[in-house]
């Protein structure tokens, strides 16, 4: 058996059918704070997309620079291609999503992995023949 989701004792579906208000408050302080101060033009154009995805008219993967977006229980099911600074990865957005951020599931920066050192990396390597 499937544990079902809650998003503070709330099942999904009563979330779908709540009002914006009421939904904002249940939120955390900033997530309340970011939603009540206005959507910029680019979290409404991404909010847009995602809609359409949903209904079916959008047949390429979203892709957004955008990655201050709070979860809303309408977007949960669409993929969306987020940037990481480098490239675009794909985040499936579920019901355990809501009420977070798109950037906090894809990563900024990756594993440093350091090769061997070269001339010059020290000081006694100067010394080194290179033959």
């Amino acid at each position: 058996m499937v544990k079902e989701f809650l998003y503070r004792g709330i099942p999904k579906e009563d979330l779908d059918s709540m009002s914006l208000e009421k939904l904002f408050l249940l939120f955390n302080s900033r997530q309340r704070r970011s939603l009540t101060r206005g959507i910029t033009d680019g979290k409404r154009k991404l909010i847009e997309e995602i809609k359409a995805a949903k209904a079916g008219k959008v047949k390429n993967p979203i892709k957004t620079h955008v990655r201050d977006l709070i979860v809303l229980p309408y977007m949960v099911g669409v993929t969306v291609n987020v940037f990481s600074g480098k490239e675009f990865r794909p985040v499936s957005i579920t019901a355990e999503m809501i009420g977070h951020y798109l950037g906090e599931y894809v990563i900024t920066n990756k594993r440093v992995s350091h090769g061997a050192p070269g001339v010059g990396a020290s000081r006694s390597s100067l010394y080194v023949p290179l033959k």
